[in-house]
């Protein structure tokens, strides 16, 4: 049987950004709930919190680890796996590309004097300042690689000559019409992921233990970042949805299955097609489409009967695209309920099922981001530069991209297994309770109560 290069290429890529994903977010957002929670120790003169950022850098230090050689295959990706893509749009997004290596490294950097100067200086907000640069340089790394994508989605700032783009202006491809709803939306969701997993993983230790002083704090700091970004997501992907109806009308159109140009277009959740794309089984909100692409429940909404067939994402997309939105709207809901339930004094906010919802968000929250970043690649198909390039035009036709997705996936297989194990040794023997007494033996014992 022949190998279809372009499919192997399709899958070794998505494979990769899938697993790579998981700890780009973590560097991206982590280093905030680092900073926040040695701020806030600082200030309250709580070594609670000052324990909680020195046990999340240990992790975090790990997890950027992984990240790094994930992020290095990626980069090997492009010329391997993208050898035409790379040879038109090279010189258009080597810039960002740079940027994001510089980005990594700056916060590598600060990241190193971090780990290694805690309690050097007798003012202890030194210590916390050198936070900053982490959160900045990771929060940059992402801005940049983000503009390489928006460049695909919305390409700008060059001229086409001979088939190749020539007269290229870097910064006004990497601040193409994409870029501020794509950036805004990739921040935010990442500072909502991460703290939604570290919420998860300390009501799952209060599960596991008992609800110390230490968890609760830990908790309560994690569900009230959970619910401020959760928020801030929201508004980017109201944003994003208006930005699409504008500038990629069927890649909104496909995430709707909204077929035909029409004003007051109802919204529609889950359901499925029939062979002659009639939808069955679906809510419907009335003229909410109409609304959530232009604010105003009147407006005309473009169909995909405005755009040949063969230039269609595939219609699947529609179920990625509700997936995210409903876990979006899970994870604020459980952030509430919880600091609902602690102003009620009948109820227990640490009851075992309000903290069985917490541990489900987190896992829910890192799958919003996967399902995200498939409606995103899958809902410009078929092209890899929307209007120039289509992915199978970009694609390698070498026999050995079989042989390739091999290696590449006993690679991640290894490193994540690595990491799984190198967390649970780093964590499991050495539990919060006694590193707090020997780390600030000054805490009474009914802190811990």
């Amino acid at each position: 049987m022949e190998l279809d290069t372009v499919l192997m290429s399709r899958l070794l890529t998505a494979m990769t950004l899938g697993f790579h994903i998981i700890f780009a977010t973590l560097g991206v957002g982590v280093p905030l709930m680092i900073s926040a929670a040695e701020f806030i120790g600082i200030k309250k003169k709580d070594p609670h919190y000052r324990l909680l950022a020195r046990r999340w850098t240990r992790g975090f230090v790990i997890t950027v680890a992984v990240g790094v050689v994930t992020g290095t295959a990626i980069g090997l990706q492009l010329s391997l796996v993208w050898p035409n893509f790379m040879q038109v749009a090279g010189n258009v997004i080597s810039l960002p590309l740079f940027m994001e290596v510089f980005a990594f490294f700056f916060e590598a950097i600060f990241l190193g004097i971090y780990l290694y100067t805690w309690d050097r200086f007798k003012n202890e907000y030194i210590h916390w300042l050198f936070s900053l640069p982490i959160i900045i340089g990771g929060g940059f790394s992402a801005v940049f690689i983000t503009t390489v994508n928006a460049f695909m989605n919305t390409p700008d700032g060059f001229a086409v000559e001979n088939g190749t783009f020539a007269a290229v202006n870097p910064i006004t491809a990497m601040l193409n019409p994409a870029t501020p709803t794509k950036v805004f939306h990739v921040l935010s969701s990442a500072y909502l992921t991460c703290a939604a997993i570290l919420a998860a993983i300390t009501a799952f230790m209060i599960l596991k233990r008992q609800a110390s002083a230490y968890y609760k704090k830990a908790l309560k700091l994690t569900l009230t970042m959970t619910f401020i970004f959760a928020v801030f997501t929201a508004i980017a992907g109201d944003y994003s949805a208006k930005f699409l109806a504008s500038h990629q009308p069927e890649k909104l159109a496909a995430a709707e299955w909204h077929f035909e140009t029409e004003e007051g277009a109802d919204l529609i959740l889950f359901g499925w097609l029939n062979d002659a794309h009639e939808i069955i089984g679906e809510i419907r909100i009335p003229k909410f489409l109409s609304f959530l692409a232009h604010g105003d429940f009147n407006a005309e909404v473009t169909g995909l009967e405005e755009v040949p067939e063969e230039m269609w994402p595939p219609l699947w997309v529609h179920y990625m695209f509700d997936l995210m939105v409903a876990i979006g709207f899970f994870l604020p809901v459980v952030a509430l309920l919880y600091f609902i339930l602690s102003k009620m004094k009948k109820r227990n906010e640490h009851s075992k099922g309000m903290l069985s919802l917490i541990v489900l968000s987190g896992p829910l929250a890192m799958l919003a981001i996967e399902f995200g970043w498939i409606y995103a690649e899958e809902g410009r198909q078929p092209w890899i530069i929307r209007g120039y390039m289509t992915v199978e035009e970009a694609a390698t036709s070498s026999p050995y991209i079989g042989l390739m997705f091999i290696l590449f996936l006993a690679l991640y297989i290894v490193l994540g297994t690595l990491c799984i194990i190198t967390l649970r040794k780093v964590f499991r023997n050495n539990p919060a309770e006694e590193e707090l007494e020997k780390q600030y033996p000054s805490v009474e014992k009914g802190d811990e109560s």
